[in-house]
């Protein structure tokens, strides 16, 4: 707890949403006010976005969050791409645009995510930084609704808002895909938006859709199970099994393609809590955040998120447990057990090593999952700051929050995410731009003649790479022999509710 004393006034001229004007601690006296300091990149500033719509909605009429995006990427402080993560991540409550840390500042907030909190007569009188931390929240509003209704200092009233997504609806075909995974049998793309898979032909025609396209963890047959904005996915093609990186119900999902099934194989739908290394039997070990994955032989290696650990599990015994990296939020490379990583968001082998995508330190990194199994990182700063838009060698590379990354031909293939751009990484570590000109936009075109929208996910077979364009809502296809790119178009696939594919 901090002293009680006067919250500084919020600033009327910053860039609002999900609000028609911008909001004042004077006129919501009498409520008890959350301030959510975030960042859209952190997984942990995403990870408190339930908690915090629970007592939205607990304590509607007494209770207001507004949320403070101050940006740590150059790329979140564009208003538009702030925007965009409040669609994707369904944000219902006011945020304002923390331009140059002012707000940040003035509550002298050190670290994302942190809460202020804020009693209905306007002073500061708690600050909790972290996850997880819901009861101690739960009980301090019922303990402060409480003491100002006994002084009669609150104002119970419901506050109307007006929502971004109000304003602007998700009803296009794909809504934010996350991953793309390209097989013989077709293409598989994690539509996260619409909490569904679509299966789908090289031509866009629509083969199944997987999923009720409303967020839930329930298995069960194609048009009955549920998932929560699902992220990567890996492909055992002799057997027709897809295994699915349920990101948001924190687990690990089997999709049968022969019998039409999905299966829940690991995590409990709630987040792990811990840390440090550990394991167990798969469907009894709750998970975090599970971001991408891929299959060697008979196990499944998994970025996972949450706790900035690489795991494994193995399909024939179900056991699931951490591979490599501390817990810590860092880059260290060495042994297995002394590693550590940032984020890992997109993960491929060349069957000798594993490659990472570890986006908060905008680095690729590498992991032997053979003797003797070292941790390198292959190119970027491996800071946590240390990010930007530079070719080259090496450790004199900045990359910007890379999420994707796949192995062709004894080369990487890496989305830098927040660049949007595609760039070619070489074994040696060389680095270089080859599609996308760095400006956000969807533009068809060759090389570096095309446009990007923070693309997330990268998959290839035989001359191709697909790109999961993630805010552009869009599946592109690269031509690796010229470098053009297209846009793919399915004519039939609609937004789930919005209308009814004829050849379904």
């Amino acid at each position: 707890m901090i002293p009680r004393v006067r919250a500084p006034e919020l600033p009327q001229n910053y860039s609002w949403f999900n609000t028609d004007k911008p909001l004042s601690l004077k006129e919501l006296k009498g409520r008890v006010i959350i301030l959510d300091f975030w960042t859209y990149c952190c997984i942990n500033c995403l990870h408190i976005l339930p908690n915090l719509k629970y007592l939205e909605q607990k304590y509607k009429n007494s209770l207001t969050v507004i949320g403070v995006h101050s940006a740590k990427f150059d790329n979140e402080k564009e208003t538009e791409n702030i925007r965009q993560a409040i669609l994707r991540y369904d944000i219902e409550h006011p945020v304002v645009v923390d331009s140059g840390f002012r707000i940040w500042e003035e509550y002298a907030v050190r670290a994302w995510p942190t809460l202020i909190i804020i009693d209905p007569e306007g002073y500061m009188i708690g600050q909790i930084s972290g996850e997880g931390n819901r009861d101690t929240l739960n009980e301090l509003i019922q303990k402060l609704i409480q003491q100002h209704q006994n002084k009669g200092t609150i104002n119970f009233q419901e506050i109307s808002l007006t929502l971004e997504k109000q304003r602007q609806p998700l009803i296009t075909p794909l809504a934010f895909p996350g991953k793309v995974l390209a097989t013989p049998t077709g293409l598989f793309i994690a539509d996260s938006g619409h909490h569904r898979l679509v299966v789908s032909s090289f031509n866009g025609e629509i083969l199944h859709l997987i999923g009720t396209g409303k967020s839930g963890l329930t298995d069960g047959s194609f048009s009955e199970a549920q998932f929560f904005a699902p992220q990567g996915m890996t492909f055992d093609a002799e057997n027709q099994i897809l295994y699915v990186a349920d990101t948001e119900n924190h687990a690990l999902r089997r999709v049968d393609l022969k019998r039409q099934v999905v299966e829940t194989i690991a995590g409990i739908g709630e987040q792990s809590r811990k840390i440090r290394p550990h394991g167990g039997a798969g469907l009894e070990t709750a998970l975090n955040s599970p971001w991408d994955l891929v299959k060697v032989e008979n196990t499944l290696f998994i970025a996972m998120a949450g706790p900035h650990q690489i795991w494994q599990m193995d399909l024939e015994t179900g056991i699931i447990k951490t591979y490599a990296g501390t817990g810590a939020e860092a880059c260290i490379d060495g042994s297995l057990a002394e590693s550590a990583f940032a984020q890992p968001s997109g993960i491929s082998t060349d069957g000798q090593e594993l490659y990472i995508a570890d986006s908060e330190v905008s680095s690729i990194r590498s992991i032997g999952i053979v003797e003797p199994y070292q941790v390198r990182t292959v190119c970027g700063s491996g800071s946590l700051f240390g990010f930007g838009d530079v070719d080259g060698q090496g450790e004199d590379i900045r990359l910007q929050h890379c999420l994707g990354v796949e192995y062709v031909q004894n080369y990487l293939w890496v989305a830098d995410t927040y660049n949007h751009k595609i760039k070619l990484v070489s074994p040696s570590g060389n680095c270089q731009t080859v599609l996308g000109d760095g400006t956000s936009g969807l533009q068809d075109g060759k090389g570096k003649n095309s446009r990007f929208f923070e693309p997330s996910g990268l998959s290839a077979i035989a001359s191709f790479l697909y790109i999961a364009d993630t805010n552009n809502h869009a599946i592109r296809r690269v031509d690796l022999n010229t470098l053009e790119v297209t846009t793919l178009q399915f004519p039939s696939l609609c937004a789930p509710d919005v209308c009814i594919p004829s050849n379904l």
